[in-house]
C-alpha cells in the first residue's frame, strides 16, 4: 500500500519540460498530432505500475495527445531474474489485454516496449522475449518487435552488471515501420539505439519517427543518453521520442529516466528530467521533418551498397 501510494504521488508530482509553450491549449488546438513520451519508476508490483501507466495515458490523452509511449518495463521490473521470469506473461495475457481495452476506451494509440512476454518455448526452457507492441486506436495489436540486441554488460567500475541474454530470446528480424497518426514509426528498445544500422534499416523502409522505449541504468544514461539519442535523429533525419524509466525500481536496481523527444534536426524538443513520474508532450511537424531533408539531402547522397563493403 506504502508502495502504491509513493507511486501514486510521483505521477501527481511530474514535472516534465518542454522547449515551447506550456499552453496545453494552443497545443490541442495545433494543426499538427500530438505524441506523448512517458516516463515511469515500474516495480515488482504489476497492479501498481498499471495503475501509473493508467494515469499517463488519461493525462496525455486529455491534453490532446493520438499516440503514447511508454518505456521499457512498463509492465514491471523485478528484483530478481526468478521473478522476472515468473511475472512474465503471454502476449494475450491480462497486462496487454488492460492496456488494449484502455485504448479502445480511449481512442489513443500506444506504444508499450518492452514488455516481457513468454517465449514460444515457455514450458521447456523458461525464456522470454522483450517485446516492443504496438496498439491502435480501437485495440488491435498491430505490430510487435522483439528486441534483437540484449544487454550483456559488465562495468565493474561503473557498478553495472547485466545480462539479458541469460532469460531473453534475440528477436529474429526488424519489424516494417508502421503508420499511425503521428507519422511512420519505426520500432527498438533500449540497447538497440547503440546500433546505427537499425535506425538505417528502419529509415530506409520509410521510417519518420523512431522509438526507443528504455531502462537506462543511471552510468550509461550519464555518460550516452542523450548523445546517442541526438546522434539517431540527425543522421537518419527521422523524430526520435524515447520513453524512460527512472528513479529506484528496488533496492537492486535504478534508472537514469530523461525520457526525451527530439526533433530531425537533432534539437531536443522534451524533457522528462531525471527524478519524476511525468509525460511529455510534442507536436509531430513533418513540415520540419521534411524541411530538414530537402535542406540537407543525405539520403540522395547515400553510395550504393558496395560502397560501404569495399572493406569487406
Amino acid at each position: 500500500m506504502v508502495l502504491r501510494s509513493l507511486l501514486w504521488r510521483q505521477v501527481l508530482l511530474s514535472k516534465c519540460h518542454f522547449f515551447w509553450s506550456s499552453d496545453i491549449a494552443r497545443r490541442m488546438a495545433s494543426s499538427h498530432p500530438l505524441a506523448a513520451v512517458c516516463q515511469m519508476t515500474s516495480t515488482p508490483d504489476k497492479e501498481a505500475n498499471f495503475k501509473v501507466g493508467k494515469h499517463l495515458i488519461k493525462q496525455a490523452m486529455q491534453s490532446g495527445a493520438s499516440m503514447i509511449f511508454l518505456p521499457e518495463g512498463f509492465d514491471y521490473i523485478g528484483s530478481s531474474q526468478e521473478e522476472t521470469l515468473e511475472l512474465s506473461e503471454i502476449l494475450d495475457g491480462n497486462i496487454i489485454s488492460r492496456y488494449a481495452h484502455l485504448a479502445r476506451k480511449l481512442n489513443v494509440w500506444l506504444s508499450l516496449g518492452g514488455f516481457h512476454e513468454r517465449g514460444h518455448d515457455w514450458e521447456s526452457d523458461r525464456r522470454i522475449y522483450n517485446s516492443h507492441v504496438i496498439i491502435d486506436g480501437q485495440g488491435e495489436i498491430v505490430s510487435v518487435y522483439r528486441k534483437g540486441h540484449l544487454f550483456d554488460v559488465e562495468l565493474t567500475e561503473k557498478g553495472v552488471s547485466l545480462k539479458e541474454s541469460a532469460f531473453t530470446i534475440p528477436g529474429p528480424s526488424l519489424v516494417p515501420p508502421v503508420q499511425t497518426p503521428i507519422g511512420k514509426v519505426g520500432l527498438g528498445i533500449c540497447y538497440d539505439l547503440r546500433f546505427p544500422e537499425l535506425s538505417l534499416a528502419l529509415q530506409h523502409h520509410g521510417a519518420e519517427v523512431l522509438t526507443y522505449p528504455s531502462a537506462f541504468t543511471v552510468a550509461t544514461g550519464t555518460a550516452r543518453w542523450e548523445v546517442l539519442l541526438r546522434a539517431r535523429a540527425i543522421e537518419t533525419q527521422c523524430f526520435v521520442l524515447a520513453a524512460a524509466q527512472v528513479g529506484s525500481h528496488h533496492a537492486k536496481r535504478s534508472s537514469y529516466g530523461h525520457a526525451l523527444a527530439v526533433d530531425p534536426w537533432g534539437v531536443v524538443i522534451g524533457d522528462c528530467g531525471g527524478a519524476d513520474v511525468g509525460v511529455a508532450l510534442v507536436e509531430m511537424d513533418m513540415q520540419r521533418l521534411w524541411k530538414t531533408r530537402r535542406d540537407m539531402p543525405v539520403q540522395q547522397h547515400w553510395r550504393e551498397k558496395g560502397y560501404y563493403s569495399g572493406l569487406d
